[in-house]
């Protein structure tokens, strides 16, 4: 049986910095190499989605002009993309600027609050601090994750909803609480950038489970040889700032 995985890959014209486009090139690659057919597809608004079948969509991260452009689109189909993820259990990876919105709001420097979606039960807004580096979280099962954070806001999550990890290493959500990113069903947003996952094999495997669980009754992925993304990983993690 050939599976088949589809990748939406939101606002890829506006939000792909700091090397998040390795996100997707580490997902279709690690499909291919165990002979799951996999698409991805540009999508420059959410409008594009309906009506559609996904399993994962990707939202990379950008700069506050950047982000202003989206938050109204989004917001606008907020009610349809919300629907869409409650009703497939598809899964959402959101980086930075996309992980800020899908909170409640973002709040820039200057200027009125970007709306949210409320996809998460979280806020963000710009501080004065630039938090930037590399970053080891540790996850609630003992293994980690690592990568590179770039951005001035801090987010703050509800009561209702937990990190992806505790932080080693870096700053986090803001610097304040020790926590990395949100998870909330398959939802996860982070604010590690395009490193994510190729240097964190087991996660990006996690995602591709998780997307064709929602159609297949399959319990477990091929293993893959992944010496040298296992190698990156382990130089990372014992990175001294």
């Amino acid at each position: 049986m050939t599976y088949k995985f589809n990748i939406a890959h939101l606002y890829a014209p506006y939000l792909n910095i700091y090397g998040d486009i390795g996100n997707i090139i580490a997902l279709k690659q690690r499909c291919q190499w165990r002979g799951i057919e996999v698409s991805v597809e540009s999508i420059s608004s959410c409008q594009e989605i309906i009506g559609r079948d996904f399993d994962l969509f990707f939202i990379g991260g950008g700069q506050d002009k950047q982000q202003e452009v989206i938050a109204y689109d989004l917001a606008k189909y907020a009610k349809e993309f919300k629907s869409y993820v409650d009703d497939t259990n598809c899964v959402v990876l959101a980086i930075c600027g996309g992980y800020q919105l899908l909170g409640h709001y973002y709040k820039p420097h200057t200027g009125d609050k970007l709306p949210g979606i409320s996809l998460i039960d979280a806020y963000t807004v710009a501080s004065n601090t630039r938090m930037i580096g590399n970053v080891v979280v540790k996850l609630p099962d003992g293994s980690t994750l690592v990568g590179f954070e770039n951005h001035s806001g801090k987010t703050h999550l509800g009561s209702q909803i937990e990190p992806i990890g505790k932080v080693l290493l870096g700053c986090g959500n803001n610097g304040e609480d020790g926590g990395e990113g949100a998870h909330y069903k398959n939802i996860f947003g982070t604010y590690l950038h395009g490193s994510l996952l190729p240097k964190n094999p087991n996660f990006a495997d996690k995602l591709i489970l998780l997307g064709l669980q929602r159609k297949y009754n399959i319990k477990e992925l091929n293993p893959l040889v992944d010496d040298f993304e296992n190698l990156a990983h382990n130089l990372a993690v014992n990175f001294k700032r």
